[in-house]
């Protein structure tokens, strides 16, 4: 089984993923990838999924043989490519700008595909942010989340877990930025101060260089004032690397209602759990 898209999953296979997640994180580990060869592309500037996956296979007792991601840009068709691999390596988990370089490895290839991040989604990152939530608030698919800033990889990826496990999802941004029109699962809106006080989960992203204006942040920068206007127990996920005083103010990251570097922890029990998961598939 490949792991390309949130949308290619079921509810089913993402609370699955969620449940063989916690026996990850809870029990003692297990060598449940020995004699498992994994190969990884990614850049040297990964920090968080790199080494989280490179750990994650570690200690489950599976090696690993790491590229850059432009191996994946020669000339050999994605087809060849991926039947002299599976004579080495028994999953692939690359992170390219290019979905299309994935999807082209993924079908032709009878070993798993994993998704590690394209410019186009990053649902490794997402799912983990949803395991966290589910962790600490048992209605977490009950909850509004609500983010803020232009399209990209997060937010879509965001859209596209609010659709497939029925969740209320805003997008907020300057208008002509949406990401689509408005459904049961996604609606759009320019006006953050109006939306925040219906809010329980506020997202971000970094943002683009066309966005750090002080009109821009002066409309849509998450400050502590502005979290203060949010639903009770409200929580800041802002995703990694964020920047203070950019898409978020300094006081708001030094506030209770940041998530907290902790937040992210569970990322390699979940990506141990995607690994495991479409091993077994």
């Amino acid at each position: 089984m490949h792991f390309l898209d949130i949308s290619q999953l079921t509810a089913e296979q993402i609370l699955e993923i969620f449940e063989l997640t916690d026996q990850l994180r809870y029990r003692s580990p297990k060598p449940l990838l020995a004699g498992k060869t994994m190969i990884l592309f990614f850049p040297d500037t990964s920090l968080r999924t790199r080494i989280s996956f490179e750990k994650g296979i570690r200690d489950l007792g599976g090696a690993y043989i790491t590229f850059p991601p432009e191996a994946l840009d020669k000339k050999e068709s994605p087809g060849d490519m991926i039947r002299y691999l599976e004579n080495w390596g028994d999953g692939i988990i690359a992170r390219h700008p290019d979905m299309s370089k994935l999807e082209a490895l993924s079908s032709h290839a009878s070993i798993p595909v994993i998704n590690a991040m394209t410019s186009h989604n990053h649902p490794c990152e997402i799912l983990a942010d949803l395991y966290a939530l589910r962790s600490t608030r048992d209605n977490y698919r009950d909850l509004t989340y609500t983010f803020v800033g232009p399209a990209g990889n997060i937010s879509r990826t965001w859209m596209e877990a609010a659709k497939t496990l029925n969740l209320s999802f805003n997008h907020v941004c300057t208008a002509g930025k949406e990401m689509g029109t408005d459904t049961a699962n996604y609606k759009y809106h320019t006006s953050l101060d109006s939306v925040l006080p219906e809010s329980d989960v506020i997202l971000t992203d970094s943002l683009p260089v066309t966005c750090l204006t002080q009109e821009y942040l002066g409309a849509y920068q998450i400050t502590l004032e502005r979290m203060k206007s949010a639903k009770p127990d409200a929580i800041l996920n802002p995703c990694p690397p964020f920047f203070r005083n950019e898409e978020v103010s300094e006081d708001a990251i030094a506030s209770p209602y940041f998530a907290g570097f902790g937040f992210k922890k569970s990322l390699i029990y979940l990506q141990q759990a995607i690994l495991i998961y479409c091993l077994s598939r």
